[in-house]
């Protein structure tokens, strides 16, 4: 089981009996039983044909379009789960409330912890790196998590711990054929910045897939800000998970090799760097054997992938608005 990433330009994507089959240029790309796909990523221009669409609908399988470049572009899914309680219990937190704060507290302090275990266990490795000024900055930064009730205080803190981590970005990547001299979104012009940018949105696909399970408003969020169409309660819950899973990945294709310079191309116009055909096809690869990664669940003490983790996270959110537990535990990984 898996989400199955179509990457061919102007590629057809059809159904024949209970399978899946791409094609382009008359010839067959793919062709997987339905039974094996959790969800469809379109990278690029492709046709999907009715069939496809009511067979995703019917099975509750998210479609997503991004550009080449990897950006988001919008997404088709079922319709929403029936579990009106959950909503409820969501919208009541929203605003200001004290579960409101609580939450954004879990959601700061997961994804800042897990950006310092990442720079301790770095340092571990290579001693000759020093990340103690940036490390102090984190430590700044999480420390005044647990007493600060306000949500735009902590938005801040979040936004200290983050410039703390991606100053010292660069020291975490092994080698001269790549730098990130600080993180650039739209267009993403350095190879890193591109792997990111990709990365996040390929992580929002999955973790929009798993909030749309339990029964969430992915619109109705608690950090983020409301934006219209902005699916701010899955980009909430992405937080803890783009050092965990994002840069990790991105380390490892880069850190080991994986991919090189050769990997990239760059746009004449707008600078825009994006992965060529066969680099994007080594980084799904990485992707999806990271979301295959098993590990204890520090609240569940349970083994689960990372793919699994979507939905236990987002379960265990619903748990607590729904008062059925004292607190949200974010996912916080040595």
């Amino acid at each position: 089981m898996g989400t199955t990433y179509i990457t061919c330009e102007d590629a057809f994507i059809g159904k024949n009996d209970e399978r899946l089959v791409v094609k382009a240029d008359k010839q067959k790309l793919l062709d997987i039983p339905l039974i094996k796909v959790d969800g469809v990523v379109v990278l690029g221009r492709a046709t999907v044909s009715p069939q496809v669409v009511m067979e995703l609908l019917s099975r509750q399988l998210p479609l997503s379009f991004l550009t080449k470049n990897g950006k988001y572009l919008g997404r088709l899914e079922p319709e929403m789960t029936k579990n009106i309680f959950v909503r409820s219990a969501q919208w009541k937190a929203a605003g200001k409330s004290e579960q409101a704060v609580h939450v954004v507290k879990g959601f700061v302090r997961g994804k800042l912890k897990n950006y310092r275990n990442i720079l301790l266990r770095r340092q571990r490795e290579s001693t000759e790196l020093d990340f103690e000024l940036p490390l102090k900055k984190l430590d700044g930064a999480i420390a005044p998590i647990n007493s600060t009730n306000n949500i735009d205080s902590l938005r801040g803190l979040e936004g200290a711990g983050s410039a703390a981590y991606f100053s010292c970005f660069n020291q975490l990547i092994k080698g001269s054929d790549f730098t990130l001299e600080a993180r650039r979104r739209r267009p993403p012009t350095d190879p890193v910045n591109s792997l990111l940018s990709l990365g996040y949105a390929l992580l929002r696909h999955d973790v929009q897939s798993a909030v749309n399970i339990v029964g969430f408003d992915p619109y109705l969020g608690y950090l983020h800000y409301e934006r219209y169409g902005r699916p701010s309660l899955a980009l909430d819950l992405m937080e803890e998970f783009r050092p965990l899973v994002i840069d990790t990945v991105v380390f490892s294709a880069v850190n080991k090799g994986t991919l090189t310079a050769e990997d990239f191309t760059t746009e004449p116009i707008s600078g825009a760097v994006s992965l060529t055909k066969e680099g994007l096809k080594k980084f799904l690869t990485l992707y999806e054997k990271r979301k295959q990664f098993k590990f204890k669940h520090p609240a569940m003490q349970r083994q689960y992938t990372y793919q699994e983790s979507f939905e236990v996270q987002a379960r265990l959110l619903a748990k607590y608005l729904m008062g059925e537990t004292e607190q949200y535990p974010p996912l916080i990984m040595r």
